[in-house]
C-alpha cells in the first residue's frame, strides 16, 4: 500500500493502522481516485505553524494541513501534515477522544485531497457531514 505515518518531533499512537489504510484506499475508489502515495505527517503545533507560514502565508495555529501533489485529477499523491497538539486540544474542547479527533483530522485531510474544501460555510457544512459518514462507517 502507499499510505505511509511519519512522526516529526511528536509521537502518537495510530491505531489499527492496517485497517485505516484499507479504509482510506477504499474511500478514494469510491472517489474514482487512484492512490498513488499518501504520507502522513504527525508534528507539533510549532512544526505545523511553520509549514502555515512558509506555503499558505497564514500566521494561526490549525490541526491539518494537506499538499495535493498530483498533477492528474484522478490520482491521489499527497502529504498530510496534523498537529498532535491541536488534537489533544479540539478532543478536549469537543469532548471527545484523541483517537476519534484524530481519525476525524485524517478524513478531513482526505477529502481535501478529492477536491473538497471548507472555504464557504456551505463547503464547510458538506465536509463536516462527510467527516461524520467516514467516522460512522470508521468506528461501526
Amino acid at each position: 500500500m502507499a499510505i505511509q505515518f511519519f512522526f516529526a518531533e511528536k509521537t502518537t499512537r495510530v491505531p489499527e493502522r492496517k485497517r485505516l489504510k484499507i479504509f482510506i484506499t477504499n474511500f478514494f475508489k469510491q472517489e474514482s481516485r487512484n492512490l498513488t502515495s499518501l504520507l502522513f505527517i504527525f508534528c507539533s503545533d510549532a512544526y505545523l505553524l511553520n509549514i502555515n507560514r512558509q506555503f499558505l502565508l497564514h500566521d494561526y495555529y490549525t490541526d491539518v494541513i494537506t499538499f495535493n501533489l498530483s498533477n492528474n485529477p484522478e490520482t491521489i499523491e499527497g502529504e498530510i501534515y496534523i498537529s498532535i497538539d491541536r488534537i489533544k486540544e479540539n478532543a478536549a474542547v469537543m469532548k471527545v477522544s484523541n483517537n476519534y479527533e484524530l481519525h476525524r483530522v485524517i478524513f478531513h485531510g482526505i477529502l481535501h485531497l478529492c477536491d473538497y474544501n471548507d472555504k464557504t460555510v456551505s463547503k464547510k457544512k458538506k465536509m463536516t457531514e462527510l467527516e461524520d459518514v467516514c467516522l460512522a462507517k470508521y468506528f461501526s
